[in-house]
């Protein structure tokens, strides 16, 4: 999957789960991907379910709903310098911000994903990746 750089940030910093979701979010509002509600509803979504989106050991996949804004398909990809907390025993380094027009088109961005940070050496590399050209690739490698 080719990602591009305006929706890759790297080194970045938050002060908490709360702030690194809506960075990432804002990263779909400003390719096109989302409206804002989109963010909102991510954000909620955390506080309602818990922090079921810790995908992976210091992997996050915030999203919400289609109907909570989605405009077109996409992936953000948001790298913190340092972990923040959703729980005693969640951490994320990485957000990887989903938007999906349906069921199918979720499942496509999840394959996608899961084919990155399903390798154990990959995801090593993700999370230390320090430009936006080294996480392109991992996501350029997965699609050839």
């Amino acid at each position: 999957m080719k990602l591009n750089k305006e929706v890759i940030r790297v080194g970045q910093l938050a002060s908490d789960w709360e702030e690194a979701v809506k960075q990432c979010g804002q990263l779909l509002i400003e390719n096109g991907n989302v409206e804002a509600r989109y963010v909102s509803a991510m954000v909620e979504t955390v506080h309602t379910l818990g922090p079921y989106i810790v995908i992976a050991p210091g992997v996050a996949l915030p999203h919400a709903r289609p109907e909570d804004g989605v405009l077109q398909q996409g992936i953000s990809v948001y790298i913190l310098r340092k972990p923040v907390s959703f729980s005693s025993d969640k951490e994320a380094i990485v957000f990887i911000g989903l938007a999906a027009q349906n069921k199918v088109m979720h499942l496509n961005l999840m394959k996608a994903v899961a084919e990155v940070i399903g390798d154990s050496e990959q995801l090593v590399q993700l999370k230390k990746a320090r430009t936006v050209r080294e996480v392109q690739q991992l996501f350029d490698k997965e699609s050839g």
